[in-house]
Formats: structure tokens, C-alpha cells, sequence
């Protein structure tokens, strides 16, 4: 088997842009890897996801359950990794992803009350790694912004039109539920956290680059 390194992080936290520079960096490190980017857009697999992120269940995040909507993004990342990246993977590659399950356990994991939380992470890991049998990442690398600095920098992204915005990114509440989630998840999942601001000032992407890359190294040096 190869190695899973998930770039993890809230909307607006920069994942494609870390995604896009680790493995070049990775490279230059005589590792040879491969990226990888859910939800898979341009699949046909991810046309559940589509429809559930344009509203069309529902306007809420929340008009769609934990478990229901786990089970859209499942599907697209199963699709994956037998169509793309499986056989690179079992034969030793090292895989590097944008999202993952883990988008799962911050996103979904919001929707429920919080004594419900370690139930559904056990639920969606079981689900996921032993029943689908998709692999287990080797690392989490999560990006840590602000949610207030991440929707500063969706704005940027949209040059202004708030209606750009999924229902997800547009849902503050929902999002700063999905922030402590997030951080409930990270530490339960044992997660390595990268800040991404310091007192509400963006860091720069080489030094949020550089961290996302010292934490990669490890794992193969352990």
C-alpha cells in the first residue's frame, strides 16, 4: 500500500492552493506523488453532491441529514479511487487529497447535537474504511482559518457576489458550527492543525507551505 495525505481545511482556508504546491514541494524532496481533489466535479459521481450543495433538497445545509448527505460524498469518492487513483495507491504511490471522509466528519458532524458526535465519527470511519473500503488516510493535515478571515477571502474569490456562494459557504452559522466540529474532530481524529491567521491577519502561503510540508516529511521519516 501507498500513502493518503488529506489537506483538510473550511471553506476559504486555501486547500488548493496547498494542494497545488505540496506535492511540487514533495517532488523537489525526491517524492514522486499523485493529487487528487474531492468532490470530483468533473465525475458523474458527483452529481448527488452537485445537486445537494445547489440547494435543490433543500436551501439549509441541515434539510439534508448527517447521514444522508455523507453517503453523496462517499459514493463520489469511492468512484475515485477505482476509476483514478486505487492502483497508484496499492502499488506503493503516494496520494495526495483535498478534502476527503474528513470533509465528511467536519461538515456532517455539525448537523447533529454534540453527544451525537463520536457515534457518527465512529459510524462514518467504520463506514468508509471497512465497509466501502476506501483507504484510511496516513495523515490530516488541517488548515485552521478563522471563519470571518475565510469569508473575507470567498468575497475576493467572487469579486463581490455573495449569490456564488454554495449553501454551505453562504450559511455562517452553519459554518462556525462546522469550525467546532471541526476542532472536536481534529483532536479526536488525532489531526495535525495549521494555523492559517494570527490575530486575524492571513499568513503568507509559503509560510502556511512551508508547516504543510515540515508535517508531510514526517511520515516518511517515521
Amino acid at each position: 500500500m501507498g500513502k493518503l495525505i488529506v489537506i483538510e481545511g473550511l471553506d476559504g482556508s486555501g486547500k488548493s492552493t496547498q494542494l497545488e504546491l505540496l506535492p511540487k514541494a514533495l517532488k523537489n524532496n525526491g517524492i514522486e506523488c499523485k493529487s487528487v481533489s474531492f468532490p470530483d466535479y468533473e465525475s458523474r459521481s458527483s452529481e448527488l453532491v452537485k445537486m445537494y450543495l445547489a440547494g435543490q433538497f433543500g436551501k439549509r445545509p441541515d434539510d439534508v441529514n448527517a447521514y444522508a448527505a455523507s453517503v453523496f460524498y462517499t459514493v463520489d469518492r469511492y468512484a475515485s479511487f477505482k476509476s483514478n487513483w486505487g492502483e497508484f495507491y496499492n502499488n506503493g504511490g503516494t496520494v495526495i487529497a483535498g478534502r476527503y471522509t474528513t470533509s465528511n466528519a467536519v461538515h456532517q458532524t455539525s448537523k447533529l447535537p454534540k453527544n451525537e458526535w463520536k457515534d457518527f465519527l465512529c459510524w462514518l470511519y467504520d463506514f468508509e474504511y471497512n465497509k466501502i473500503g476506501i483507504p484510511k488516510p496516513d495523515k490530516v493535515i488541517f488548515l485552521d482559518m478563522p471563519i470571518d478571515v475565510s469569508q473575507n477571502l470567498l468575497s475576493v474569490r467572487y469579486n463581490g457576489n455573495e449569490q456564488k456562494k454554495d449553501i454551505h459557504e453562504s450559511n455562517i452559522k452553519y459554518l462556525e458550527n462546522c469550525r467546532e466540529a471541526a476542532n472536536f474532530t481534529a483532536e479526536y481524529s488525532n489531526w495535525t492543525k495549521i494555523p492559517c491567521a494570527n490575530n486575524g491577519i492571513v499568513r503568507s502561503i509559503e509560510d502556511i507551505a512551508s508547516d504543510v510540508l515540515e508535517e508531510t516529511l514526517k511520515l516518511f521519516k517515521e
